[in-house]
């Protein structure tokens, strides 16, 4: 396989540990896609129209800050991106994520962990926050799949 990159926002932990066991089933690096100002119990409250979360799924256009970046992105040719499904798409700090650097000529593979819903749009979407990159349509997995599903998930991307 190409150089890989599996960076990851985790609200909960669940796709923190998926990505951990992706990272390590793809001999890639792992990057946590961290919040500069870190999501509190309310700010994830889904069911609170004021909570950060809603209020920022509900603005496309939100891009909340992220506390670190990638040292020499150039070094990768694939980078999976994981993270919980907010409001049937990857939260706005996936874009922030993506939008902070030159992605051209680069794969980039979306997986992701939810409770029920699925994907979305969420290819589509990410696609335009990484111009001139080719985004696959990635998958929703489970947060505690063995190495040996996710092999056989990267194996059918032919990468």
């Amino acid at each position: 396989m190409k150089k890989a990159l599996v960076a990851y926002f985790s609200a909960s932990g669940v796709t923190a540990q998926l990505a951990r066991t992706l990272a390590e089933t793809v001999d890639g690096d792992l990057f946590e896609i961290v919040p500069a100002q870190p999501y509190t119990a309310a700010d994830l409250n889904w069911t609170d129209k004021k909570s950060r979360s809603t209020i920022e799924m509900k603005d496309a256009k939100s891009r909340p800050a992220i506390a670190e970046t990638v040292r020499d992105m150039q070094r990768y040719d694939v980078v999976f991106v994981g993270f919980p499904i907010w409001w049937y798409e990857a939260p706005r700090i996936v874009q922030s994520f993506l939008e902070a650097y030159d992605l051209s000529g680069k794969t980039i593979v979306p997986f992701a962990t939810s409770g029920g819903s699925g994907m979305g749009k969420s290819a589509s979407i990410l696609q335009k926050s990484c111009p001139g990159a080719h985004v696959v349509e990635g998958r929703r997995l489970n947060g505690r799949a063995s190495q040996a599903e996710l092999s056989q998930w990267v194996a059918s991307l032919q990468l």
